[in-house]
C-alpha cells in the first residue's frame, strides 16, 4: 500500500517540475535567449499541431504551426506568468486556427517536387474527419492524445487544463468516436 501512495505522490507531483523547467525556459526566451526558445518550441510544437489539426484542414497545419511560434517570440514580452507558457501557447493557436477561418487564403500550386510524398491512408483521412465532427472539447485532447502522441498529464501540463478535465474529455471524446466510427463502418 506504502508503494502506491509513494509511486502517486511522485506521478502528482512530475508536472509540476515540468511547469517549472518551462518557466525558467520562457524567463530566458523573454530575455532573449533563442536556445531556450528553440526548447519550448520542440517541446510544445506536437501540441500546437494538435490544436491546429483539430481545427483547420491538414494541409496549411504546418504552415500555421510556424506562423503561432512566430507570434509568440514576437509577443513574449507580454507573457505575465512564465509558468502558464503552454496555456499561453494554446490559446495563440486556438486564435490562429480563428483567424484561418475569418480571412481568406491565397492559395499557390507547389510544383510537383516540393509536394508531399507521405500521404496518409484514406481511412486516418476518415478518422482525422470523424474526429473534427465531434464537439470542441473533445477535438483537441483526442488530436493531441492519439496523432500527437501525448499522454493525458502532458495534454493538461501544456495545454493549462486540469488533469481531470483532460480524462473526461478523452474518455467521453473516445466514446463518441468509436460510435460514429461503427455508424460509418457499417453504412
Amino acid at each position: 500500500m506504502d508503494a502506491v501512495w509513494a509511486w502517486k505522490a511522485d506521478f502528482v507531483q512530475a508536472p509540476v517540475v515540468l511547469i517549472d523547467q518551462d518557466a525558467e525556459l520562457a524567463r530566458a526566451a523573454r530575455h532573449g535567449n533563442r536556445a531556450a526558445f528553440g526548447r519550448l518550441y520542440d517541446k510544445y510544437a506536437p501540441m500546437v499541431h494538435g490544436i491546429l489539426l483539430a481545427r483547420v484542414p491538414r494541409s496549411d497545419v504546418d504552415d500555421l504551426v510556424q506562423d503561432v511560434f512566430l507570434a509568440a517570440l514576437r509577443q513574449l514580452s507580454s507573457l505575465r506568468d512564465d509558468a502558464a507558457f503552454g496555456g499561453w501557447l494554446a490559446i495563440i493557436a486556438r486564435n490562429r486556427a480563428h483567424d484561418y477561418h475569418r480571412r481568406g487564403r491565397v492559395f499557390a500550386e507547389l510544383p510537383a517536387d516540393l509536394a508531399a510524398t507521405d500521404r496518409p491512408t484514406p481511412e486516418a483521412l476518415a478518422a482525422l474527419e470523424a474526429i473534427r465532427s465531434l464537439p470542441e472539447a473533445y477535438r483537441e485532447p483526442l488530436i493531441l492524445r492519439l496523432v500527437e502522441g501525448m499522454s493525458g498529464d502532458e495534454i493538461a501540463a501544456r495545454t493549462g487544463l486540469t488533469p481531470a478535465s483532460v480524462r473526461v474529455n478523452l474518455h467521453r471524446g473516445m466514446k463518441q468516436l468509436r460510435q460514429k466510427l461503427d455508424c460509418e463502418e457499417r453504412s
